[in-house]
């Protein structure tokens, strides 16, 4: 039997100042900036704010007491003085000037390539990827390059055109393997006999050479141990990653990181400040406001059509205000909490003082959600003494050592990588004896633990680790 009913269900939505204040919340500096720039072009109720008026909680030019009665928004929301005298103060940044990409094609500029090559070599250049490697096959690139440029080729013209490439800077770029690349960087080198080894090894005996089974490629070659060593070392000074060594953190154009936060040590005490960059100060605009309220009472249609368009831009511009004021406190909070809580290491920079330390536990020093922590974390930099560190990097989980203290995952990472560093390379540690190490330092983890820090270390197991 189907039985119809009336239900009341109570939902609460989130405010339009709420969603405002999680959007700014995930911006970085610079992102924020845009973003006000935006709000400027865009609603004309906001404005830049002059010098005369800073230090002034209350704009001299709008009155919020002449409003409609059902506006209770409070004056000091209507205003943000969230800059300094000096709006460009010195701090660092991270700058790239060439991208990895735009370096390829400035070399292309010079090379003698008619128009046709060009466009092809231009295509490929672009289907490189970070690592500088081509890694689709020419069939499909060729089937591309026809239906996107028009150009119809075959393979052997595709391949003609990436040969030119190849012969660019990273020398080692546009290779479609490992084995290609490595060979690009020995083929350009002067010629000596273990490099002419090295030749060898890699273009008739890579699969042995990946699996370090050096001793069965010494009997093939006919070699002896330092001969094979002189070879290897010449491969392995190669760069596996030519597209890596320029613009290695910024894939595509160049882009700048700006700390959202500077931390300085004086004389022992932590002071922590937020750099405003060209963050301009906001206020509502008096000739709109001026607008609204002539219009409040009008009795013709185009009066109060007049009326909401204002109202609205008015309130979307508060709400704005507002989050900006509120994403600034709850920034300086959260970056408070977690520099109280990580002292050690923001006095000394040894990552051995790091605590163990989840997003919980900021988010319950200053009573606020998980998710409004994560939000701030996120793509946020603080510069300090010791260097620029992304907010993510003091956040790990911990375990006990032998003391039954807790110490971060990222310190015994660094143990691990250490002993790994440390170790006999002809003799290299498994993962057990690793396990054993960590044990006489006083760090108590399972097998399973040792291995899953070292493939997060891009640590390959003991027997690829082996060297001559």
């Amino acid at each position: 039997m189907l039985k119809q009913g009336l239900h009341q269900k109570l939902q609460q939505g989130l405010s339009p100042l709420q969603i405002q204040t999680i959007k700014l919340l995930e911006l970085p500096t610079l992102e924020l900036e845009q973003e006000i720039r935006r709000k400027l072009e865009e609603n004309p109720v906001l404005e830049e704010s002059t010098e005369s008026e800073e230090g002034d909680d209350t704009p001299k030019n709008v009155s919020l007491s002449e409003y409609p009665a059902d506006d209770p928004t409070p004056s000091y929301k209507l205003y943000v003085n969230n800059q300094g005298k000096d709006i460009k103060p010195q701090y660092n940044t991270f700058s790239v000037k060439e991208s990895f990409h735009q370096s390829l094609e400035n070399q292309l500029g010079y090379s003698k390539l008619d128009d046709r090559s060009r466009s092809i070599a231009l295509f490929i250049i672009g289907s490189l990827d970070d690592d500088g490697y081509l890694r689709r096959d020419l069939e499909s690139l060729t089937y591309d390059i026809a239906f996107r440029l028009g150009i119809e080729c075959d393979e052997a013209e595709v391949e003609r055109v990436l040969k030119v490439i190849q012969e660019f800077e990273p020398v080692g770029v546009g290779a479609r393997d490992l084995q290609e690349c490595l060979l690009l960087q020995l083929y350009s080198m002067n010629q000596t006999p273990a490099r002419e080894c090295a030749i060898t090894i890699l273009k008739d005996y890579f699969p042995e050479f990946t699996k370090k089974h050096y001793q069965k490629i010494a009997a093939k070659l006919e070699i002896t141990e330092e001969q094979l060593k002189e070879a290897v070392d010449e491969i392995i000074h190669l760069n596996p990653r030519p597209g890596g060594q320029i613009d290695d953190s910024y894939v595509e154009q160049a882009q700048q990181i700006v700390p959202d936060f500077i931390l300085e040590d004086k004389d022992g005490e932590l002071v922590m400040t937020m750099p405003k960059f060209n963050i301009p100060e906001l206020k509502v605009n008096k000739r709109y406001a001026e607008v609204l309220l002539n219009s409040a009472n009008a009795s013709t249609r185009a009066g109060r059509e007049a009326a909401t368009f204002v109202k609205q831009k008015l309130d979307s511009a508060k709400w704005f205000v507002e989050a900006i004021k509120q994403r600034h406190n709850t920034l300086q909070n959260t970056m408070n909490a977690i520099v109280d809580f990580q002292k050690e290491f923001f006095l000394t920079g040894d990552e051995a003082n790091l605590k163990p330390m989840v997003l919980k536990d900021i988010a319950e020093k200053t009573s606020l959600d998980i998710s409004t922590i994560s939000r701030v974390v996120s793509s946020k930099y603080i510069q300090t003494q010791f260097g620029i560190f992304s907010l993510k990097y003091f956040f790990s989980e911990g375990l006990m050592n032998s003391s039954g203290e807790e110490v971060s995952t990222r310190e015994i990472k660094k143990v691990l990588q250490e002993s790994i560093e440390s170790e006999d390379k002809r003799k290299p540690l498994t993962d057990e004896e690793l396990v054993n190490v960590l044990t006489e330092k006083g760090y108590k983890v399972a097998r399973r633990t040792v291995a899953k820090y070292r493939e997060q270390l891009n640590l390959p197991i003991a027997r690829l680790r082996k060297e001559l």
